[in-house]
């Protein structure tokens, strides 16, 4: 999941610095593409802040600086960006300075998080990118046309007092810099002008003007013949002239970073060696009892014993070659990684599901009506609090039972889309893989659920009740690792990362089974 959240800045144009809170901690709602999002207090790793760009509006084809140092604070994260001093670069200080760019926004990917009321709190997220982004105020102001050059176009000086009104012809214009920094950039490279230029002015647009003009050409209208005339020489005449581009965007229906298990359970930091560790856990408790004066007391004691933990390691590798690196979309390279790491989410839930699927407790109640699904819940939920003390607050299913769910009805009136309160019992969306069901339990959607243990899509062990206090899934940083293969020119990449599933009380969870 990747995250946007804007922030306002402050510009030092003089020494090409933009600076500002990238990201608040807890204070603070934002709206992003995730919904309502709230980042914990300490919740945004930077790993190499060397390495972390600022791009302008998110587009990883235009980058405009490079960080200089971030500063993480109780209210947040502030920063500051050293622009590079190119065409783009310089434009990037104007606007920033004139407030037209006004807003700071990061791009994380998120790694552990929670819904809580409507609002996704972040509590852990790895920052992949800063943007130098447009200000909501200034929504309407947008480039329509611009050429990036012209053979030797006519310079025309333009100051502030005799700029033109929009209206105006700005052909031959050249672009106005920040006055402190002129001198550096005429220095540094030769003067580039940028210059605007009007769209053609033939009004046959579509097939329909064609055929208007047509007719009217035919009738001796000389201004229709030559717009005919025109419109004659497309694109269907010369195709060999117009390229074919392709777009950046990538469409992967087969992976996702999706862990609807793992969600369900406690998190937390695996620690930094050792492939096991150990928990201490209680195995006998005091007695306390109800004794007559001058009668003996019973004796009694805390005794305890470790859970040994074992350390599990994961890996993806795929192998290129230098010359798909050098020749290739920039996007390539993304996907690669983004689907490593979709394969890496994939392979942890499932192992996370059949773990718990080996020690859970399980209810032999038939689930798959709304009678039955609301029997379950209930006698699961209190099976939970038996065994672990602890309350069961998650329910994970299967994608079949979610379907189920989701059709379950009072009389003609579904029972967890409801939108009136006589019969509401939760909410549960076709458009979400989280929502909350009787008897008061979170809900999560793990496609895991089916492709470990012997499980089904909707009968048996598709449905798990859980207290996540009682499953801990402990998960170290993922790493890349690349190894270049001088003699055949191949470049080695690997994905890897470590993680541990404690079940530090096992029937804290309880499947079902008829």
């Amino acid at each position: 999941m990747e995250i946007n959240f804007n922030q306002d800045l402050v510009c030092e144009e003089g020494r090409r610095i933009i600076s500002g809170k990238i990201v608040p901690f807890s204070s603070e709602v934002g709206h992003t593409s995730a919904g309502r999002v709230i980042f914990e207090r300490d919740s945004i790793k930077i790993h190499d802040s060397a390495k972390i760009k600022l791009l302008l509006e998110h587009d990883p084809k235009q980058p405009i600086g490079r960080a200089l140092n971030f500063t993480t604070t109780d209210e947040g994260i502030t920063a500051s960006f050293r622009i590079a001093e190119t065409t783009r670069g310089n434009d990037s200080l104007v606007e920033a300075a004139q407030d037209l760019r006004s807003g700071l926004s990061v791009g994380v990917h998120v790694i552990a998080s929670q819904p809580r009321d409507g609002i996704l709190y972040i509590q852990e997220a790895k920052l992949q990118e800063v943007s130098l982004v447009q200000a909501a105020a200034f929504n309407s102001a947008a480039v329509t046309s611009v050429a990036a050059s012209e053979p030797e176009p006519e310079l025309v000086e333009e100051t502030q007092e005799t700029q033109q009104p929009e209206e105006a012809s700005v052909e031959n214009a050249t672009p106005v810099s920040p006055e402190v920094e002129a001198e550096k950039v005429e220095a540094s490279r030769p003067a580039v002008t940028a210059v605007a230029y009007a769209a053609v002015r033939n009004p046959i647009q579509n097939k329909v003007d064609y055929l208007q003009h047509s007719i009217l050409a035919a009738m001796g209208n000389d201004d229709s013949r030559q717009y005919v005339t025109a419109a004659d020489n497309t694109t269907s005449t010369a195709p060999g002239m117009v390229p074919t581009p392709q777009s950046t965007t990538v469409i992967n229906a087969l992976a996702n970073a999706d862990r609807g298990m793992i969600e369900a359970l406690s998190r937390e930091t695996l620690v930094g060696e050792g492939m096991t560790f150990e928990l201490p856990r209680v195995t006998a408790v005091p007695v306390v009892s109800n004794i007559a004066e001058n009668a003996p007391i019973t004796e009694s004691s805390l005794s305890a014993t470790y859970l040994s933990v074992p350390v599990q390691s994961f890996k993806g590798r795929a192998i290129t070659t230098i010359e798909l690196m050098d020749r290739s979309n920039p996007a390539y390279m993304s996907a690669l990684m983004q689907n490593l790491e979709f394969a890496y989410a994939k392979v942890t839930d499932e192992f996370a599901t059949g773990t718990i699927f080996g020690g859970a407790q399980q209810a032999a109640i038939q689930a798959n009506t709304a009678t039955g699904f609301l029997s379950y819940g209930a006698a699961a939920a209190a099976a939970v609090y038996a065994s672990s003390l602890g309350f069961a607050q998650n329910m994970v299913v299967s994608p079949g039972q979610w379907s189920n769910i989701m059709s379950y009805n009072d009389n003609g009136r579904p029972i967890y889309t409801a939108g009136q309160p006589q019969n509401s019992g939760g909410s549960v969306s076709a458009q979400s893989l989280r929502g909350q069901v009787a008897p008061g339990l979170n809900l999560y959607v793990s496609r895991s659920i089916g492709n470990a243990g012997g499980t089904t899509s909707t009968g048996d062990f598709s449905m798990v009740v859980i207290n996540p206090d009682a499953w801990t899934w402990y998960e170290s940083s993922r790493f890349q690792l690349r190894t270049a293969i001088q003699a055949d020119g191949t470049i080695d990449l690997l994905y890897y990362g470590y993680a541990a599933i404690a079940p530090k009380i096992p029937f804290g969870a309880c499947w079902n089974q008829t």
